[in-house]
């Protein structure tokens, strides 16, 4: 095939494969670079004898994001604190902005694909959300295709038992604005009023500052964001995050963190922030 058709033929299924590659690896910036293997090997392959171009590049961005989930499960055995994905992040419009994400993209969601095996991920995203049939899995992960499914099931009832239902964007804007109005004033009360009682506090600071263990409960965790409030709550303003309302400190230009809230029985469950400086250079902007 001509090399300008193929390259030509290759972006237009870039989104899609951007698509995959974020779901299965929770990073903008690995799964740029998943793009760019992928690129190499269609490059050095006999591409005249590709039949079906989107599935085969399907196939191979997702045995990449293999090797790299299975590279990154070894690093983070001895790893404190937490890993969070890398967000996608919007300018938040207000009220009438329906520009939300899919909900395959939810911050809730990508999180509780962190607790699945390498295995488990692929298969749950290439077969629920994909919907890549168990046959063309089983060869990616040289498994049988029984085997295969059982691996999807799992992952499914871990996603059903960990990730909570989506919430009303209102519940979650006003949740957001009072906890960002409770931290701006030191409102101890105000704050815990709003927080489950079982709420978790996470934050990915990166491999090379010393990282904060996860807190839980609600009274621990509001005496934590009231500590550090004081420093950044005059930067932090509201943001979309992977779709629903989050919060940023600092600028798009110049990003402090990214902070994500999960809500569930209406108040918020887990606040997620992302301060890792690498994460925030690759800061995905949509919008």
């Amino acid at each position: 095939m001509d090399q300008r058709v193929l390259a030509e033929q290759f972006e237009t299924l870039r989104p899609h494969l951007h698509a995959v590659a974020y779901r299965m690896l929770g990073s903008v910036s690995d799964a740029q670079d998943a793009i760019q293997e992928c690129w190499l090997r269609l490059n050095g392959s006999d591409s005249d004898a590709v039949d079906d171009l989107r599935g085969w590049l399907t196939v191979v961005v997702s045995r990449i994001c293999l090797d790299t989930l299975r590279r990154r499960r070894t690093r983070r055995e001895n790893m404190v604190g937490a890993w969070l994905p890398e967000l996608l992040v919007t300018e938040d419009v207000g009220p009438e902005d329906n520009a939300v994400l899919d909900d395959s993209v939810g911050l809730a969601l990508l999180v509780v694909l962190e607790t699945l095996s390498p295995a488990e991920r692929i298969a749950f995203v290439l077969h629920d959300v994909f919907a890549v049939s168990f046959d063309e899995i089983a060869g990616m992960l040289d498994r049988s295709p029984v085997a295969v499914r059982q691996l999807a099931s799992r992952a499914r009832r871990r996603v059903r038992q960990d990730a909570p239902p989506p919430v009303d964007p209102a519940t979650q804007r006003r949740l957001v604005l009072a906890f960002l109005a409770a931290s701006r004033a030191g409102d101890f009360t105000a704050l815990v009023s709003i927080l489950h009682p079982e709420v978790v506090f996470r934050a990915d600071v990166g491999a090379d500052q010393p990282a904060p263990a996860p807190l839980s409960g609600a009274d621990a965790v509001a005496r934590r964001v009231l500590a550090t409030a004081p420093r950044f709550a005059r930067l932090v303003r509201p943001v979309l995050v992977n779709g629903t309302l989050g919060a940023l400190a600092g600028t798009l230009d110049k990003p402090v963190a990214v902070i994500g809230f999960t809500v569930l029985d209406d108040r918020i469950q887990a606040i997620d922030i992302i301060a890792d400086p690498k994460k925030l250079r690759g800061l995905r902007v949509n919008g």
